[in-house]
């Protein structure tokens, strides 16, 4: 069975969440817990509160390992861009992109 953990909206941009969902990609769910508590990225702790919320998700089920999830996918795709302004020479804007990010964790058993 597969438990799934989404974050909607999250105010990074995916390419670099990406970087720091590749480091746990395919990870047993405490060896990430604990890889992504020491990396000093924003993206791991977005990352870090999705997985923790898919074990919290999984250990409501009955009969279930927390030792022997492992992440079968994680998905990083990219939500609407929030757009500002801001004034240049000659009275030119130029384009200010917020990126957005939707962060999905799937865990499995062993």
């Amino acid at each position: 069975m597969e438990w799934v953990a989404t974050l909607r909206y999250g105010r990074i941009s995916p390419r670099k969440a990406r970087q720091v969902a590749d480091l746990v990609r395919g990870m047993r769910a405490e060896d990430a817990v604990a890889l992504l508590t020491y990396t000093p990225k924003k993206a791991a702790d977005m990352i870090k509160k999705v997985l923790e919320s898919a074990i919290g998700n999984a250990s409501q089920s009955t009969g279930v390992d927390e030792d022997k999830l492992f992440i079968s996918r994680i998905t990083v795709d990219e939500g609407p861009i929030g757009r500002r302004w801001r004034a240049r020479a000659m009275g030119r804007p130029a384009r200010i992109r917020k990126r957005t990010s939707h962060i999905t964790v799937a865990l499995e058993e062993e």
